[in-house]
């Protein structure tokens, strides 16, 4: 796939309050996924656990430049970005340096602007980017506030379980509240069913209630419960890498595709 390249690069958050809903696995596959289909990619790993960086085979020891030097002013996004082991996917890490973030940046007056701004600075073109990719941490705090205002748009890993629905409401709500004040430009890219299991009566039941209530903002691509997306990290890979035959791959294969082409419609309605 030949992809025309863009000096002004979409941002997309992926972003859930709740944990373990897949939303690192997402940021990574997802990821991998447009570089495979030919886009260039930023992930951009705003949770302090570092999962996502630790994911594509950045060690801790390594990682020198980080999105703390990002979000302080000391880096650009083109001095902190690295390559990762995907070809045509780079990274700012993260470490646990992050967690005093919200502290360290109580004190400045455009604290929930910083992450927005550093993505905006002339530098980011030497990325040749088409798509910047925000994995944030598991709270509303002012770390995924910076993603949300700095966002064009929100991806929202479901995890296919009892009440998945009820947890989306104050993401839904955060959303709506950064509109309003600080993005009006805001939107929801779509929701992704994770760890889907067709045999199972709940999963199904789930799928059904989230259609019904968010209509179109459901991707129709859903991510199964597979056992290689688990296996994937500990190998510091992708699950394109890992196993790109299994149901996993395609499946994030077919999300990118998704996305891409939801964008390119945009792009022509000038959304």
């Amino acid at each position: 796939m030949n992809v025309s390249r863009t000096t002004n690069p979409k941002i997309i958050s992926i972003a859930n309050q709740k944990g373990g809903v897949g939303k690192t696995t997402t940021t990574i596959n997802l990821g991998a996924a447009l570089a495979k289909i030919g886009f260039r990619v930023l992930l951009v790993d705003l949770d302090p656990q570092g999962n996502a960086s630790t994911g594509l085979g950045i060690d801790p020891e390594d990682r020198q430049l980080t999105t703390y030097d990002l979000l302080s002013g000391d880096v650009s996004p083109l001095e902190a970005a690295r390559n990762t082991n995907v070809d045509g996917l780079l990274i700012i890490p993260a470490t646990t340096d992050l967690s005093s973030a919200d502290m360290n940046l109580m004190s400045n007056e455009k604290r929930s602007f910083m992450l927005h701004d550093a993505l905006r600075q002339p530098s980011i073109d030497g990325l040749n980017v088409d798509y910047i990719l925000i994995d944030c941490p598991p709270s509303l705090n002012i770390l995924t506030v910076n993603a949300l205002i700095a966002s064009n748009s929100v991806v929202v890993p479901l995890q296919s379980e009892f009440f998945a629905l009820e947890g989306l409401s104050q993401l839904m709500l955060t959303v709506r509240e950064v509109r309003q004040t600080a993005n009006p430009d805001l939107r929801i890219e779509g929701v992704v069913l994770t760890m889907y299991d067709s045999r199972n009566n709940l999963s199904q039941q789930v799928e059904a209630d989230a259609r019904d209530n968010l209509g179109d903002m459901v991707f129709k691509t859903v991510i199964p419960r597979n056992v290689r997306l688990s296996e994937a990290p500990s190998f510091a890979l992708s699950v394109i890498d890992y196993d790109p035959h299994s149901k996993g791959a395609l499946a994030y294969v077919s999300l990118a595709r998704e996305v891409s082409a939801k964008s390119a419609a945009n792009l022509k309605a000038g959304a």
